[in-house]
Order: structure tokens, then C-alpha cells, then sequence
């Protein structure tokens, strides 16, 4: 009996196992073969599709969309710069088609050449959605968005960062293809490859380079999981060489969490490249120290396509509260900025950038808070569309 069930198990175990290595093998030759680059400057119309998500994502949107139509105005009127909505991403569709991310809309999206994208409901156990994988995760992998890039600006601490979070693979990519052995046992997988890591490693050090950094850091927990992680830094470490300028150092990715405000340990720190799980968490727990995640904003970049969002979720204390209208939305109009500065408007991206700025640091008179007394998010933007014609001027 006993040799007959460690057959079973062996078999099975070869079958799942076994699937998922040769679907990674495709992943890998599709990487490969993944050098189709965008060059807005040749492009006779850039298409910005809409994904205005779900809970207070419709509302934030709505005041990064303004934000858009001011700054990119004269290019929308010549036609040079389309603005497109995209319909059927919310909540309730994905879970009356059982799809997270539904073809027809997939079909859209890959129509537009770069994304703008507000929170979108990740379905949990015990929530009133089928189970749905996460959306974000879809859309990531289907467009081959294999950098998160996230700037932090921390002034009174003199930190200045942008990490690089590779985006695909780690703990994420088969998040749902895990074991379930049986009631005492279940197995969740890591993934690395050499093109994902290169990749990504190369998008940090090109970054440094054209922004004059110095530094590169990885973060991994190497010290613990020895061939992902490890491989991981050999990776970015062998991607370096190209670029002797630039220093290389490591952290572990628990002393970045606790220590990553002490100037002693994140001295010369500027570039941050790091695998997913951890770009997730640390990117996070960054954002919080730099104000909340409502202020911080997120590019997915590939070579052919892009998407800009929000890094924080849909906000239901607020929605359940009636307090939409109060959310911040200064992380999507931040990940606007960013969309512009990708598509070849950086010029429009500084002057947001000043005007945020004014109104979120130097000149407090209207800050946007979920308290009853704060300023709804269209006040905010009132306020801040005023800031810009200023700056324009």
C-alpha cells in the first residue's frame, strides 16, 4: 500500500510539477523574443486608454483625467494624444464573466499604447466575489510589464529613490498554481529565471545612468533562500559590469523594512532593484514614511507597452463611510505625471510635479484628508489646476 501511494504521489506530483516548468520554458523563449520596442516620437497618435477600477478609482480618476486635458491640451486638440476609456474592468463584471481580466477587454487594452489604471478589487476569501486572481497581475504579464518603478521622495531625510521591482515572477507568477496536498500540507512556488532578472536589472542601471546615480542596491533574503535570491543578485551583479560607474551594494530585504530610515544604513542608497514580493512590501512600507500610499504613484513598464497607477487599493472603509468623494488623489495625478514624462512630455511632468509640491508642502491652505473639515478630491484638484496655470504662466 504503501509503495502504491508513493507512486501516486510521484505521478502526480511529475504531472503539475512538470506542466508548470514546461510553461515557464515558453515564458522564457517568449522573453526572448520580446524586443519590439515603442517609439512614441514615431507614433502619429499616442493612445492613453482609461481604466478607472473600482471603489474610489472612478473618483480619483476622474481628477487625474482633468489633470491630463489641462496639461496635454493642445495635444489632445491636434490629435496627436487620445485619451480612451476603456469599459468592463469592474468588480462586477470580472465576477459576473468569472474572468479577472475578460478577453474582449484585454482585446481593448492592448489597442492603446500606454494605461493609466485606478485600484482594482482583488477578490479574498470570505468576500462576496468569486476567487478571482488578481487583475493587476493579468494585466502585467499579458502586456510583459516586467519593471514596477516607484519613486520615494523623503526631503528631511534627504532620501531620494526609485525602486525597481520586477514584476512578474517571484512568489507571483504562480500564485494560484500552488499544491494543496492534503489538509495538513499545502506548497506555493518561487520563481526566478537569468532573462527575468537581467531584464530588470538592466532597466535599473540604465535609469541610473541617465539620471547621473552612483548607486545601485539589491534586496533580496539570499541569506535564506539560496537559488532564487541568490541568483538574483548574481544576475544584477553580472548586468553591472556593463555600467563600472555605478556601485553595487546589498541589503536584506527584513533590515530594509526596520532600518531603511537610518542614515547609517541607507547611506549612498539611490536605485533599488529588487525581486517581487519584496518590491511589494518595501515599496509600501517607503511609501508610508513618505506621507501614506495615497501619495505615492507606480509606471509598469515593458518595451512595448506601459501602465501608471496607484499603488494603494479601492479605499471600502471610505466608499462603506460615504466618504469617496474625500479620498486623495494625489498618487494617481503622480502616476499621470509619469505617463507624460513616458510618453515624451517630461516639460508637462516638472510642472506638475512644482504645483504638487505647492500644494501638498510649501502651501498647506487646502489639504485633502478623509476628515469631515478636509477638502474633497475635486477641491484638491480645483485647487491644484490653479497651481499649474500659475506655473505654466
Amino acid at each position: 500500500m504503501e509503495a502504491v501511494r508513493e507512486a501516486e504521489v510521484e505521478a502526480k506530483a511529475k504531472e503539475k510539477f512538470g506542466q508548470l516548468i514546461k510553461e515557464e520554458f515558453g515564458r522564457i523563449e517568449r522573453m526572448k523574443q520580446d524586443t519590439e520596442l515603442t517609439d512614441f516620437a514615431e507614433l502619429d497618435t499616442i493612445v492613453i486608454g482609461v481604466l478607472p477600477g473600482d471603489g474610489i478609482g472612478p473618483i480619483i480618476m476622474k481628477e487625474a483625467l482633468r489633470v491630463l486635458n489641462c496639461l496635454l491640451e493642445p495635444e489632445i486638440k491636434s490629435g496627436r494624444v487620445e485619451i480612451r476609456m476603456i469599459e468592463g474592468m469592474t468588480i462586477e463584471n470580472r465576477a459576473a464573466k468569472l474572468q479577472s481580466l475578460p478577453d474582449e477587454v484585454f482585446e481593448e487594452i492592448k489597442k492603446c499604447n500606454v494605461i493609466l489604471k485606478g485600484p482594482m478589487v482583488t477578490p479574498r476569501a470570505g468576500e462576496p466575489w468569486p476567487n478571482l486572481v488578481s487583475a493587476n497581475s493579468l494585466l502585467r504579464r499579458g502586456l510583459e510589464l516586467f519593471a514596477a518603478v516607484r519613486p520615494i521622495k523623503i526631503p528631511e531625510k534627504n532620501i531620494d529613490w526609485t525602486f525597481f521591482r520586477e514584476n512578474i515572477e517571484g512568489e507571483y507568477i504562480w500564485g494560484n498554481k500552488g499544491i494543496q496536498v492534503n489538509e495538513d500540507l499545502a506548497v506555493d512556488f518561487k520563481v526566478q529565471t537569468k532573462q527575468g532578472s537581467e531584464r530588470i536589472a538592466r532597466a535599473a542601471f540604465e535609469y541610473a545612468r541617465k539620471n547621473g546615480k552612483k548607486n545601485v542596491t539589491i534586496v533580496t533574503k539570499a541569506n535564506i533562500v539560496k537559488l532564487a535570491d541568490g541568483n538574483f543578485i548574481k544576475a544584477v551583479r553580472r548586468v553591472g559590469q556593463d555600467y563600472p560607474e555605478i556601485e553595487i551594494q546589498e541589503r536584506l530585504v527584513d533590515a530594509m523594512c526596520a532600518k531603511m530610515l537610518d542614515a547609517e544604513f541607507n547611506k549612498g542608497i539611490e536605485v533599488i532593484v529588487l525581486p517581487n514580493l519584496y518590491g511589494d512590501i518595501v515599496t509600501d512600507v517607503a511609501a508610508e514614511h513618505q506621507g501614506g500610499l495615497g501619495t505615492a504613484s507606480s509606471s509598469n513598464l515593458g518595451n512595448k507597452y506601459a501602465m501608471f497607477e496607484a499603488i494603494h487599493g479601492t479605499a471600502p472603509f471610505l466608499i462603506d463611510h460615504g466618504r469617496g468623494d474625500y479620498a486623495d488623489p494625489c498618487s494617481l495625478i503622480r502616476a499621470a505625471g509619469m505617463l507624460m514624462a513616458h510618453i515624451g512630455y517630461g516639460d508637462r511632468k516638472d510642472i506638475l510635479d512644482k504645483a504638487l509640491d505647492v500644494c501638498t508642502i510649501t502651501d498647506r491652505k487646502k489639504v485633502v484628508t478623509t476628515d469631515v473639515d478636509g477638502a474633497s478630491a475635486a477641491e484638491f484638484t480645483d485647487y491644484l489646476l490653479e497651481t499649474i496655470e500659475g506655473k505654466k504662466g
